[in-house]
């Protein structure tokens, strides 16, 4: 039976590991390795000087071996890959993230680094991510197709696979778009304003993002403005 390792950034709680590991369950036996809280944005870090606690967890899908972690998503690929399952998995999935990743956004997702980790880790890996608007009508009809189209596909060294589902309604969506390249673009501009001011002259920042979307053809972060669903590959370390 195909072994498959499933984490995300969003925490073990969310919405999206849920209706992954449940599409999942169709195609082979479903390990959970995932946080416990949310660690968007830790890219490809991993943990190196504390310990990583890892618990059994009660997942609410029937059937799936889940574990919380208090790593992040990169440790999580690490922790199941080498510590938790009996066996190496056939395939690791990352998500359904709340958010795209795509365009330059992919350098900080931490959806996208744990399947990089899993690649590291030689095997296929796949991201899968969503708007943030809650609307998972176009998620809900092409997760499945999408998911059986990918996941025989070979371990190519250095690459995983990006899907992207728009935010749209299902009317509204026009379908799918592969072979999609990485844009250079990015949904954000971003700068910091200052929330406080210490007596020392130091200051406290929190980032500022100003939200331009601006279409790419050809690109991810094209496909969803667009209102397609967007797969392509990415690549890391060669």
């Amino acid at each position: 039976m195909r072994r498959i390792l499933i984490t995300n950034d969003d925490g073990i709680e969310s919405d999206g590991i849920r209706r992954l590991a449940e599409t999942a369950k169709e195609f082979g036996e479903v390990w959970i390795v995932a946080p416990e809280s949310q660690r968007s944005a830790a890219s490809h870090s991993i943990t190196l000087r504390h310990p990583i606690d890892v618990h059994p967890y009660k997942f609410e899908v029937e059937g799936v071996h889940a574990f919380s972690c208090t790593g992040t998503p990169g440790d999580c690929v690490r922790v199941g890959v080498l510590s938790i399952m009996p066996q190496k998995p056939d395939v690791i999935m990352s998500g359904i993230n709340f958010g795209y990743n795509v365009a330059s956004d992919i350098q900080y997702s931490a959806t996208a680094g744990a399947a990089f980790e899993g690649e590291f880790q030689k095997i296929l890996s796949i991201a899968f991510s969503e708007g943030m608007t809650g609307v998972h009508e176009v998620t809900d009809k092409y997760l499945r197709d999408i998911m059986a189209e990918l996941i025989d596909k070979p371990y190519v060294e250095g690459q995983i696979w990006n899907v992207n589902f728009p935010h749209c309604k299902i009317e509204e969506c026009k379908g799918v778009l592969r072979d999609r390249r990485v844009s250079r673009k990015s949904f954000y501009t971003d700068s910091y304003r200052p929330v406080e001011e210490f007596a020392n002259g130091g200051v406290s920042l929190m980032v500022d993002g100003v939200f331009k979307p601006e279409t790419d053809e050809g690109t991810d972060y094209g496909a969803v403005l667009d209102n397609y669903v967007s797969i392509g590959t990415v690549r890391n370390i060669s």
